[in-house]
């Protein structure tokens, strides 16, 4: 049974960091390219990096470029997020997702809120 369990959501003043982390069983994660994708309140899913199997290439949603760092640790089975410079604009849940990240699976989810 694969799952996708996400974690190192919560509260978070505009300007301030958090690390996202996704733990991921019941697949050979390092065949696997990888993507996080997040879903404001009332609005659809909306994807925000990607990193292909060996993390050697990453790609990022122009509204992130520069503030979000994906990586993934291939023998923890574990992807990161590295948010920095966070932005109202940033809240939602995230989750970690396999391709194509519209219908691939996904966690539960672990939600990030930006506020002051």
């Amino acid at each position: 049974q694969v799952q996708f369990v996400e974690s190192g959501g919560g509260l978070v003043q505009p300007g301030g960091s958090l690390r996202l982390s996704c733990i991921v069983n019941g697949l050979t994660f390092s065949r696997y390219p990888l993507s996080w994708v997040r879903q404001a309140p009332g609005k659809g899913l909306e994807w925000v990096s990607r990193i292909i199997s060996d993390g050697t290439s990453t790609y990022y949603a122009e509204s992130v470029k520069g503030r979000f760092t994906i990586s993934r640790d291939n023998a923890k089975n574990t992807l990161y997020l590295q948010m920095n410079s966070l932005k109202p604009e940033d809240t939602g849940v995230y989750y970690c997702a396999e391709d194509p990240w519209r219908t691939g699976r996904k966690g539960q989810g672990t939600q990030v809120t930006v506020s002051s």
